[in-house]
């Protein structure tokens, strides 16, 4: 198969893709759901006109001329309103989010009275709506405030409850099926051979997965057996996309897309011009969708960042996709770029007025683990770029989640 660009690879990952079902869940299991239709207010908030203050609830024109003395004839308090009507000469005793009683109009502050049960002396003007919330001054109902494709953080959660909604339409979250491969690999923790190492990438792959709304199930590690892989992909034939890592180069203990191949796998492609990354393959297993990513832990996250994830927001519906490639500022000159687009692994620092800059780690090295838990980002480089000097503008890749 050609060596595919990274546009065109992508363009096929994501080819046919579209949000998931609607299911309901609470508003205490909605969080970092993705929600599926526009959610419109079902009250008024505040639902009457309330005081923002400790203080007394007066007419401003009582108060046009001070010192004034006013008659206090009740009091308002969260929960519980002065249930008359405030004549002139009057003033209600008022605490902070109680409705303010017909009649008044201004709320003068606790600090700018001296007062007793009976009376009190207002010391300082208040002209009309002064300290007074008014109604509807939040939102009002029917009136839509989250849309569709909103993921549903703290802020978003908080003001769904505020709009009275105790359930939520939600997507369904993407199964992601993780499947390792090799006879080289073992489980974190297991005694290792002599020549055998850590399978660490498909632990990253899941992370991803679940902060970015999917839910992974990792079906264990495979042996480089045409038999093995099949076997265990098939204990994921129910998730929306299988996930194999390793096993996807071209050579002979490469088994993966032949094995899959077998059990009715369409590969669409095989090589990416990318780097790190190139030998990653995608294909479709009936309606399940198929990434191989390389084995190599630190190409198999970033292959996770470039097609998975984007995957899981398109099954989602995630607000956000479309719009431009975020970009920075260079904090150390760049050399020019090869035939394959590079994923650089940069930190950032940013400057006082909000501009990110990103520096490349010093090594590269597709292997070093250790380096990219550093990054907070890829430098983009597309094929063939020229230098870029120091302060140039490049687009990046946030490593987020």
């Amino acid at each position: 198969m050609a060596l595919l660009s990274v546009d065109d690879a992508l363009a096929l990952v994501l080819k046919g893709l579209a949000p998931l079902d609607v299911e309901q869940v609470s508003l205490a299991d909605a969080q970092d759901r993705v929600l599926a239709e526009d959610l419109a207010a079902t009250l008024t908030q505040p639902p009457f006109d309330a005081s923002a203050m400790d203080g007394y609830a007066v007419r401003s024109a009582d108060v046009a001329a001070l010192p004034a003395t006013l008659e206090v004839v009740g009091e308002a308090a969260a929960g519980a309103r002065f249930t008359g009507t405030m004549k002139p000469g009057q003033a209600v005793r008022i605490f902070t989010g109680a409705p303010v009683p017909d009649g008044a109009d201004t709320v003068v502050t606790q600090e700018d009275t001296e007062g007793s049960a009976a009376r009190v002396v207002v010391k300082a003007a208040a002209s009309a709506g002064k300290h007074i919330r008014p109604r509807g001054q939040d939102f009002k109902q029917g009136e839509v405030l989250l849309r569709q494709g909103t993921t549903l953080g703290p802020a978003p959660l908080m003001l769904a409850a505020s709009m009275n909604h105790a359930v939520l339409p939600v997507r369904r979250r993407p199964q992601v099926a993780i499947l390792a491969t090799g006879d080289e690999v073992m489980p974190p923790g297991s005694g290792l051979g002599q020549d055998q190492i850590v399978s660490s990438a498909g632990y990253g792959v899941a992370a991803a997965v679940a902060a970015h709304g999917g839910e992974a199930v990792a079906l264990g590690i495979a042996r480089d057996d045409p038999e093995s892989i099949a076997t265990l992909a098939g204990t994921g034939a129910g998730a929306d996309i299988l996930v194999t890592i390793g096993g996807a180069s071209v050579g002979e203990r490469d088994l993966v897309a032949s094995a899959l191949e077998r059990e009715g796998l369409v590969l669409e492609f095989a090589k990416v011009a990318m780097r790190p990354g190139k030998p990653v393959l995608f294909g479709r297993l009936g309606t399940q969708r198929v990434l191989g990513l390389p084995g190599n832990p630190v190409s198999a996250l970033l292959c996770t960042y470039v097609f998975l994830v984007p995957m899981l927001r398109a099954m989602l519906g995630v607000h956000g996709d479309g719009d431009p490639v975020p970009e920075a500022v260079l904090g150390a000159d760049l050399p020019a770029n090869g035939e394959r687009q590079h994923y650089l692994r940069a930190t950032s620092t940013w400057r006082e007025d909000g501009t990110r800059v990103v520096r490349p780690l010093p090594s590269q090295d597709s292997s070093l683990v250790a380096a990219l838990a550093q990054a907070d980002c890829l430098i983009v480089q597309v094929p063939h770029a020229p230098a870029a000097p120091q302060g140039a503008r490049v687009k990046i890749l946030p490593l987020s989640g």
